[in-house]
């Protein structure tokens, strides 16, 4: 099934561009309805125009970490507008709410830099790295009520190096990360998928 998709970002936008190019390539059967940044000059909406995209800025104010109350509503209103089914979190910088889960039940995804359920939150590559960690890694997971703890979808293992720095390790998670957020999206698009608790079961 072709999934229309919702992108909400805060930055660079690097993982919506993987999402294009495996739209682009015929790998990822989607289409991006919208592309939409809480910060004015936030590169994902350069790079969206850039590939024709319809994209807009979100005013998320007064809050400064959460998407809540009018803009909230703003966000859902713009998004059934555009005829989208599956929101993705590409760096999107605040903590989604219960109405926008509500509004699309088990089809609100996010990517964290982690093997999660270790080192949720911020800067989870130097939590790895000061932790001690031989390997770090990404995952691709549902969006519920916690906070990056969601059932998992799609998983991705990286190596932690004797020299690595904060620097050089979060470079080698986001190469995977361009790989595991099409890969996710794919599987949900060929629905051979069901969950279970907290469990995403695939069928190969």
């Amino acid at each position: 099934m072709k999934l229309n998709l919702g992108i909400l970002g805060s930055g660079s936008g690097s993982n919506m561009q993987s999402i294009v190019e495996a739209i682009e390539n015929g790998t990822l059967d989607a289409e991006i309805k919208i592309v939409l940044a809480d910060v004015k000059d936030a590169y994902i909406l350069e790079r969206a125009k850039k590939h024709g995209i319809k994209c807009q800025y979100l005013d998320c104010a007064p809050w400064k970490t959460k998407l809540e109350g009018p803009a909230e509503d703003e966000c859902i209103r713009i998004l059934k507008d555009s005829g989208v089914d599956t929101v993705v979190l590409a760096g999107f910088m605040r903590i989604v709410k219960p109405k926008l889960l509500a509004a699309y039940p088990n089809r609100v995804l996010n990517i964290h830099p982690a093997l999660l359920p270790a080192f949720p939150g911020v800067h989870s590559w130097t939590q790895a790295l000061d932790y001690g960690c031989k390997v770090a890694g990404v995952t691709v997971h549902f969006v519920d009520a916690g906070t990056d703890s969601g059932p998992i979808i799609v998983q991705k293992a990286v190596k932690v190096e004797e020299d690595d720095t904060p620097e050089t390790l979060h470079a080698r998670i986001q190469v995977e990360e361009h790989k595991a957020f099409p890969e996710a999206l794919g599987i949900i698009a060929a629905g051979n998928y069901k969950i279970e608790g907290r469990r995403v079961r695939i069928a190969r």
